[in-house]
């Protein structure tokens, strides 16, 4: 069967278990992106209150990525020996603990606690695809699209309340500390989920585990490949530009507007990609999609064309959410199973948040060697190429593990 045969011929039937296991995802989902999207806003207060430099306060948001490539190989490992469930809870629980520490006051706790942060978070961010295929084999798009929506929505909205939160009593601790209740909400709505797993779930078959090693396979690197310069492209307009757009003569304020246009305009393209694709043979439609989008906006913001700086954002936020969703998407629809998913989404998002970490560092850098936006938005062109490029190939109907 096709990887993407029958996908929507099944209709779920919405059960108080259903519901309870899809309202733990929604929350396991909020959890993944809030932790790290509330810093941006306060890293001055964090800088001064802490008194280090702006190297080291620029540590905080990179150890969280560092984490992702790091951890995200073992996490497929833990989970056949505690099952994806349990390794889920345990990965809130971890995220509950980095959360309290980081947002102590004290230096060397703020750095445990990201570290923490980021290893919870690796594991939600490889597991869910898995969980989908496992949980939800004929209804992947509906699912993929109700986390990633959680996601991208928790993120715009811990990005645009961190600093006004931060102007209360509590400070930045509190700005940062708020999001542990989601995470505690997440641990105690996925408790029952850990409970009665079946054999089937914790141990892989013989012939999965006669399989060999995901890097050993051509199109697990093109996805890679697909996932990180995607992921580049988010944190490096994240990181850059507000700034490119108060160089341009906007007011912070108005470069800040800009930002958060291209994060909701995320939101819908979230949900529509991925359940568009699922009922898709070869998505390579919704790539050529999302290409238009990309070019349309980096061209507007290459060229300076400040005036319609919305249009750029919304495109960019349109193309940014619907690429993303279909690098989830590509986890699960390019694995026959759920084991074969984790190990994919494993080695994908390891290499690939390596790369994406480069992103931020390197556009600063050539923008500090030429000391112009101009020249370092030329990047934007490279890395847009080679992530559809990549999203082209790896969107063609079939599997990571056809020889």
């Amino acid at each position: 069967m096709s990887p993407t045969e029958n996908v929507a011929s099944k209709k779920l039937k919405w059960t108080s278990t259903t519901w309870l296991l899809v309202l733990g995802i929604l929350f396991i989902a909020l959890t993944l992106r809030s932790p790290l999207t509330s810093v941006g806003p306060v890293i001055e207060d964090i800088r001064n209150s802490l008194h280090i430099s702006n190297v080291v306060a620029g540590f905080i948001t990179t150890i969280p990525l560092l984490a992702f490539a790091i951890v995200s190989p073992i996490v497929p490992k833990i989970s056949r020996r505690i099952t994806v469930e349990r390794s889920l809870f345990l990965s809130m629980i971890i995220l509950v603990v980095g959360m309290a520490l980081r947002s102590s006051g004290v230096t060397s706790l703020l750095f445990i606690g990201t570290t923490l942060i980021g290893i919870g978070i690796a594991f939600g961010n490889v597991l869910l695809p898995s969980l989908i295929k496992l949980k939800f084999p004929f209804q992947v798009g509906l699912l993929t699209a109700i986390y990633t929506v959680a996601m991208n929505s928790s993120a715009s909205i811990a990005a645009g309340v961190s600093y006004p939160l931060s102007t209360l009593s509590f400070g930045w601790q509190g700005s940062l500390g708020v999001w542990i209740i989601l995470a505690i909400a997440a641990v105690f709505i996925w408790l029952p989920q850990t409970r009665n797993i079946s054999k089937e779930e914790i141990t892989p078959t013989t012939a999965q585990k006669e399989k060999k090693q995901m890097w050993r396979y051509p199109l697990a690197w093109v996805i890679m490949i697909s996932m990180g310069f995607q992921s580049m492209i988010f944190y490096t307009t994240a990181a850059w530009v507000p700034e490119m757009f108060k160089e341009q003569g906007m007011t912070a304020a108005q470069a800040g507007l800009m930002f958060s246009i291209m994060q909701v305009s995320q939101i819908p393209m979230t949900f529509i990609t991925p359940i568009l694709a699922g009922r898709l043979k070869d998505q390579r439609p919704v790539v050529a999609m999302f290409a238009v989008f990309y070019i349309v906006g980096f061209a507007g913001l290459i060229m300076g064309w400040t005036d319609y700086s919305v249009v750029w954002m919304i495109l960019l936020g349109a193309a940014g959410g619907a690429s993303f969703s279909m690098c989830m998407m590509f986890f699960s629809l390019r694995s026959r199973d759920s084991f074969e998913a984790a190990d994919l989404s494993g080695f994908a998002q390891s290499l690939g948040y390596l790369i994406a970490a480069v992103g931020p560092v390197l556009y600063g850098f050539i923008h500090d060697v030429y000391h112009s936006y101009d020249t370092a938005n030329i990047m934007y062109i490279f890395v847009v190429t080679i992530s559809l490029t990549a999203s082209f190939i790896a969107a063609k109907d079939r599997y990571v593990t056809n020889d």
